[in-house]
């Protein structure tokens, strides 16, 4: 039987992921997480074979849970799961020795398999999420949207830099909102990070 534990903050996917998993005979899911912090704490006492992570956590990344297990679960395999394919983010799960990467909108009878094949110690890494990580190295922000989320990773509030371009305060907002629409980010702090691991900033 192979033990899988499970970290994803969205509630209504993890559920899901629990119930597609229930249905495969030789895969147990022993413990399931929406942060980062718990799984690092507990997941070592469930003595899982595969870990599945989410990159992006509301805590601490999928990629610092990988590492913080690697001394207490030292064979336990990592799959990650993910919606934001980005160079960045491929290049840290494979310096992690991560076994998997794969797409969150894949098809489902995909995850079983993949499960199957990292337990086996088969690398698989999703050869669309891989093409797509290889095209996105073009800042998808515009050169104001650079400019104001540059500004904002120095600490600089909407209302100083509104004044240092002379824009409205509601227009800095606006445009900080966008840095996280387009960057897939949860947050302005998530935008700063996500920007600048792919050196766009």
């Amino acid at each position: 039987m192979i033990r899988v534990f499970i970290t994803e903050d969205m509630g209504l996917l993890r559920d899901a992921l629990v119930r597609l998993l229930s249905f495969a005979p030789d895969v147990t899911v022993v413990a399931e997480y929406e942060k980062g912090e718990q799984a690092i704490a507990d997941a070592p006492l469930h003595r899982p074979d595969v870990a599945l992570l989410d990159v992006r956590l509301p805590d601490v990344s999928g990629f610092e849970v990988a590492r913080r297990l690697q001394g207490p679960l030292p064979h336990c395999r990592v799959l990650f799961m993910t919606g934001y394919a980005t160079p960045a983010n491929l290049r840290q799960a494979a310096e992690l020795g991560a076994y998997g990467f794969i797409a969150k909108d894949g098809p489902a009878d995909v995850l079983t398999e993949t499960i199957r094949k990292v337990h086996a110690g088969r690398k698989v890494f999703d050869s669309e999420v891989v093409a797509r990580a290889l095209h996105h190295t073009v800042s998808p922000l515009s050169p104001r949207e650079n400019e104001i989320l540059r500004l904002a990773g120095r600490g600089e509030p909407p209302s100083a830099i509104a004044r240092r371009l002379s824009l409205a305060d509601g227009t800095v907002r606006n445009h900080l909102a966008a840095c996280a629409t387009k960057l897939g980010a949860r947050n302005r702090a998530d935008a700063l990070r996500i920007a600048s691991e792919n050196g766009w900033l």
